[in-house]
């Protein structure tokens, strides 16, 4: 039995669904099949990404089908019956500082994506709880129109938030969510580039009439972002080495940090925002609305020494429902060490002198170079 389609009507009636659930932006695709022009290019670019090295210890991007394709270099490897995505976007942009911006001496910075999370008071939550709740919405309505439809033929769906093998920021240009910016961020003109993503599989194919205009790349000659990113991970436009982007290193790098990418990570200590900080696009881009992705206070611009001094029981109170959580408090206070080297500011050397006399070998061996690079800084500063 034939499948039904995903109809202009039926994609209207989820778009408008989406945006009731909180969503800014909501979009369709059809999934390029196995063999067509798209689907081989994308293959393509992915295999060289990941042979190249690009993904660093990040082994999760790298999980191969039992023929040895890599699952994330085409949707249909990984999800075979797969014929049609929703994607949805929502806006987290705040009313806040950027990381360029003066900021207090002794200050950390924390991603603008990770302000939101539940914390000691209680409130808004991790943004992947967030989204997923009004992307099973939107799932559930689907279901719904086709029952009421007497669709009897059962058809298969399957919600993502960062926790599949999807590559996003392709199908949300499919979609006309927006374009891949320089950066490799979606980006959308009216937007900007501050939004988060969720990804609704569906097992129907996309009627002809119900396909949207992919969104237009409207960089144009601007390199702003690769000319900022103080690690060289923006290598070619729209061509990131992950294993050097400061998100990758707070965030998911384990262990010891290179040596040579440490200057560059200034005083961030979760994620980077950076080359989006400098994109013309997201100049004007408006307020984020939605009640469960208000920023908390203390999560802008915190304090080094606050961060210092959490013991297991205070980093859970504080970082409870945040992105933060997962990565853990020892790789935290390993990039805060990190962060006072390349303050400048001496009153971190009691803490940082603390840390590399301490049983983790990690944190130490960081706040041996931090106390190493205050040196070389006030050297240089005060050479009397």
């Amino acid at each position: 039995m034939q499948l039904p389609l995903l109809t202009p009507h039926l994609r209207d009636t989820l778009l408008a669904r989406a945006r009731e659930a909180g969503f800014d932006l909501c979009g369709v695709a059809g999934v390029p099949q196995p063999g067509s022009e798209a689907d081989t290019v994308q293959q393509q670019r992915f295999q060289e990404w990941a042979e190249a090295g690009r993904a660093g210890d990040m082994a999760w991007l790298l999980r191969m089908d039992a023929d040895g394709v890599l699952l994330r270099s085409s949707l249909t490897t990984a999800v075979p019956w797969v014929r049609s995505v929703i994607l949805c976007a929502v806006n987290y942009n705040a009313d806040q500082p950027t990381s360029l911006q003066p900021a207090s001496a002794g200050t950390g910075w924390i991603a603008r994506y990770a302000w939101s999370g539940a914390g000691d008071a209680g409130g808004s939550t991790d943004y992947h709880d967030v989204l997923l709740a009004g992307l099973r919405e939107v799932e559930r309505e689907l279901h719904l129109c086709l029952a009421d439809a007497g669709e009897s033929q059962p058809v298969q769906t399957r919600a993502y938030v960062d926790t599949g093998p999807v590559v996003e920021r392709w199908l949300a240009q499919l979609a006309g969510i927006g374009w891949i910016g320089k950066n490799t961020c979606v980006l959308n003109q009216q937007l900007g580039s501050w939004l988060l993503l969720g990804v609704i599989l569906t097992s129907l194919p996309l009627a002809e009439e119900a396909v949207l205009l992919p969104a237009v790349d409207r960089c144009g000659s601007c390199t702003r972002c690769l000319d900022a990113c103080p690690t060289d991970a923006l290598i070619a436009p729209r061509q990131m080495d992950a294993s050097r982007c400061i998100a990758y290193l707070t965030i998911e790098k384990k262990g010891n940090l290179p040596l040579d990418l440490r200057e560059g990570m200034g005083r961030q200590v979760f994620g980077c925002d950076i080359c989006q900080d400098v994109c013309p696009w997201n100049r004007r881009a408006p307020i984020g609305t939605h009640p469960e992705m208000r920023p908390r206070a203390e999560l802008v611009n915190p304090s080094l020494h606050e961060l210092a001094e959490l013991d297991n029981a205070s980093f859970r109170a504080m970082f409870r429902g945040s992105p933060l959580e997962r990565t853990g408090r020892k790789r935290l206070q390993r990039n805060v060490a990190i962060a006072m080297g390349n303050s400048t500011e001496p009153q971190h050397e009691p803490q940082l002198r603390e840390w590399s006399r301490g049983d983790d070998p990690v944190l130490a061996e960081a706040a041996a170079w931090a106390l190493l690079r205050l040196d070389q800084v006030s050297d240089v500063t005060d050479p009397t």
